[in-house]
């Protein structure tokens, strides 16, 4: 082997061999020997310099190496020892080198390149990082490219990225590189790997629209009590954030003299306001048949169609034999849903100026009812009235701006009905099918409710796909139930499936089937069965559109509400890229357009038709698909009005952020020119409505006050649409105290921030 290395150059040739140190030699290799030293086959003299390569022997020449020209004058360097790293050309001329950089003094004294080529494992990072660089390339070209794609390929690119997702295991993710994720789906989670790789990132470091923390003691007194934590997705959070950054900005410079005003602040609703119970009230008393007759049916009319968590059949029968026959002496549970169903009645003919004489006030019904029900509520083991009791209640409390307090009685709603398992599909034999169907609704009665309570609040929703596979409500009539066809749809779960896949979107029917009806192993298989192909053509072409129906859309469409919040602004969000929110707020969106594309003409809100049957469903459908819209797109806007900077004109933020400001505007136009209040309680989802037109005024205020120039048509258009929502709130307040306080909000902040665009303000009643 030593004959394989040679000897060690020597810049000291006349010394003798036998004094030569290879103290320099590489450890773990043998030491050549000096008496194996042949000096015929490399000289020691520097008469070698003269000689040319073709002078050596031929097989000195199988790998014939370049040879360095030797300087005639002697090297002024020495070596000192062992080096690291020798350079390429050294290292092919298996010469001693300096270690030098950048070049060492035996390619210095030759006038030759000097390098030191990348080692493997620097080659296999350098590799890496190209390849990590093309990769990044590749992602922001197909995040530009997937808001303008069509379904079909949106949903290939969805399905590549989700098997190369399910092909690259999280521990096998490098967490100090940054890993593309795209949100591909939102009926799935956020992308776990790059949760992981953001774990550690500050809560302020990015800008998500959201928060993973809270800066505000909500036990600090009685009034911060009463609003409690709101979220990210309230529009009062919006508001408040609005309001912080404009009097900070026109604070600027000036000593701080106040600390933060707490959320409370732009609070509108009443929860920091009793609620006053009579103490000699009759418990007894029932109102007159004629008024209760119109309370009935009032409340079957204006309430019944979103919020059908009684079956109205059997309740009007109940009703009848209870009016009809002194003797009958219903169940303590029914008198209170009973008293609950006037309350709400009540409650809507007051707003909408329509009370009729000799009628008892809202409140006494209701607190007939608490006072029946007082004591009992939380001790009695629940049933299904008691479900009923505790939505209707919370309906109830929405419409008289006790927020708070609803969404507390909403959620143990729910907890009664989970208790009594209606969240998961029941195939009991003693249950008929029609008692079924009534149950389901109760379920997603309280799933709508709490997803407008999730909203107003910006608190996480009760309910979830993982520990529900209860059936999406069939698009009949209560009446329609016994129908041979529509028992068929209703006692058969696949004919069930098929029949929904024909009426709703693709991504709510993906989410029914996977986690609402739990498909068995043959229905994984390719092809529909004849059964169900009947079922879906009999069903979707003669299904007339009925109330019921519009429940269904209401109910898919809520799903998509709360996987947009789920997405967008739950804490863990936060630890999100915003490169990866941005991506997932344009498929959010074209979910909610591939939603309203599936709309039966009927409830095409989008057509202007003011004298249509279903006038009331398609305006209901309007003001939840805008409101779903906002709070999809209301992130953008936050980002720009945080970095400006972020606003080049084409981007994806700055297009979702325009396209925000216009569902605003359009909410809007909904609202007739001039206030009406018989249409606002007559037509609209009149026990939300505050809610839906602030959601759309603090947008438009956002964008005025914080992107829009003074005199520009786009600051004229938007002060006339805020202009057109204070002219609603204003009237609203004769008879609702909530929309004051909102009205009165608005108004503070544009007294302060929007004397400049030319608002009239007045602040007098």
């Amino acid at each position: 082997m030593s004959e394989n290395f040679g000897t060690p150059y020597s810049e000291y040739p006349n010394v003798a061999n036998n004094g030569i140190n290879y103290d320099w030699a590489v450890p773990g290799y043998p030491q050549p020997s000096p008496f194996e030293f042949n000096p015929e086959t490399i000289p020691l003299h520097d008469n070698r310099d003269n000689r040319d390569i073709r002078d050596y022997p031929s097989s000195d020449r199988v790998n014939a190496k370049v040879a360095i020209p030797r300087n005639a004058q002697p090297s002024s360097w020495t070596s000192s020892g062992r080096v690291s790293r020798a350079c390429e050309n050294c290292r092919e001329q298996k010469a001693k080198c300096s270690g030098h950089r950048p070049t060492c003094h035996r390619c210095l004294d030759a006038g030759v390149p000097c390098s030191y080529g990348d080692r493997k494992r620097e080659k296999m990072v350098k590799q890496l990082n190209d390849l990590t660089t093309r990769v990044e390339t590749f992602d922001a070209l197909l995040r530009g490219l997937y808001p303008k794609l069509d379904t079909s390929s949106a949903q290939q690119v969805d399905q590549t990225l989700r098997e190369l997702n399910a092909r690259t295991p999280l521990t096998q993710v490098n967490p100090s590189t940054p890993i593309p994720a795209l949100f591909t789906n939102p009926s799935s989670h956020i992308n776990q790997s790059v949760l992981s790789s953001r774990a550690g990132a500050s809560p302020r470091s990015i800008s998500s629209g959201t928060v993973d923390y809270t800066e505000e003691d909500f036990d600090r007194d009685e009034k911060v009590q009463a609003t409690g934590f709101v979220g990210e997705h309230s529009e009062m959070v919006w508001l408040y954030r609005l309001k912080c950054d404009l009097d900070h900005k026109s604070l600027k410079g000036m000593k701080k003299t106040t600390e933060r005003p707490s959320i409370s602040s732009v609070n509108y609703f009443q929860d920091d306001s009793e609620i006053l119970f009579l103490d000699d009230i009759d418990l007894a008393r029932r109102p007159p048949q004629q008024i209760a007759n119109r309370l009935v049916e009032t409340y079957f009319h204006v309430v019944h169609p979103t919020f059908p968590i009684i079956g109205k059949a059997i309740f009007l029968n109940q009703y009848r034999s209870f009016y009809a026959n002194p003797n009958v002496r219903p169940g303590k549970r029914w008198i209170i849903v009973l008293n609950l169903v006037f309350a709400i009645a009540t409650r809507h003919a007051f707003l909408a100026d329509q009370l009729q004489p000799n009628c008892d006030d809202h409140q006494t019904y209701f607190a007939r009812a608490w006072k029946l029900n007082v004591g009992s509520v939380l001790l009695y083991h629940p049933d299904l009235q008691q479900a009923q009791v505790e939505g209707l209640a919370a309906f109830y409390l929405l419409s008289v701006g006790q927020v708070n307090r609803s969404w507390r009685l909403i959620g143990i709603a729910i907890r009664s009905a989970v208790t009594m398992g209606l969240n998961i599909r029941s195939e009991s034999e003693s249950i008929t099918h029609f008692s079924k169907e009534l149950r389901y609704r109760v379920w997603w009665a309280l799933f709508m409710l709490d997803i407008v309570l999730c909203e107003t609040t910006g608190r996480p929703p009760g309910t979830g796909d993982i520990f529900c596979s209860t059936p999406l409500p069939v698009p009949f009539a209560e009446e329609d139930f016994w129908d041979k066809r529509v028992a068929q749809v209703i006692t058969d779960q696949r004919t069930r499936n098929a029949f929904f896949a024909s009426l709703i979107s693709d991504t709510m029917t993906a989410s029914s089937e996977e986690s609402t009806t739990l498909r068995t192993p043959e229905q994984h298989g390719s092809g529909k069965g004849k059964q169900e192909e009947r079922a879906s053509q009999t069903g979707a072409e003669n299904l007339t559109p009925n109330s019921s129906l519009y429940f269904l859309y209401a109910v898919d469409l809520a799903h998509l509400l709360r996987e947009a919040i789920n997405t967008l602004y739950a804490p863990r969000a936060m630890r999100q890229s915003w490169h990866d929110i941005e991506t997932a707020i344009p498929t959010l969106n074209n979910h909610a357009d591939n939603w309203l594309s599936r709309l039966p003409a009927e409830f095409n809100f989008t057509t202007l038709d003011t004298t249509h049957q279903f006038l009331q469903q398609r305006t209901g459908l309007a003001f939840r698909f805008y409101a779903t819209k906002l709070i999809i797109l209301q992130p953008c806007i936050r980002r720009l009005f945080q970095q400006p900077e972020a606003s080049s004109p084409g981007t994806v933020c700055d297009q979702m952020a325009a396209l925000c400001v216009q569902m605003a505007g359009q909410m809007l136009e909904l609202l007739p020119e001039e206030p009406d209040l018989t249409w606002l309680y007559g037509v609209a989802p009149w026990w939300c409505i505050l809610h839906n037109i602030m959601q759309s005024t603090t947008i438009l205020l956002t964008e005025l006050l914080a992107r829009t120039h003074v005199g520009t048509a786009k600051a004229v258009d938007i002060t006339k649409k805020i202009n057109k929502a204070t002219r609603f709130l204003k009237e609203m307040s004769a008879r609702d105290p909530s929309s004051k306080r909102a009205w009165l909000v608005s108004m503070d902040l544009l007294s302060r921030h929007g004397s400049k665009f030319g608002f009239d303000v007045d602040t007098e009643i």
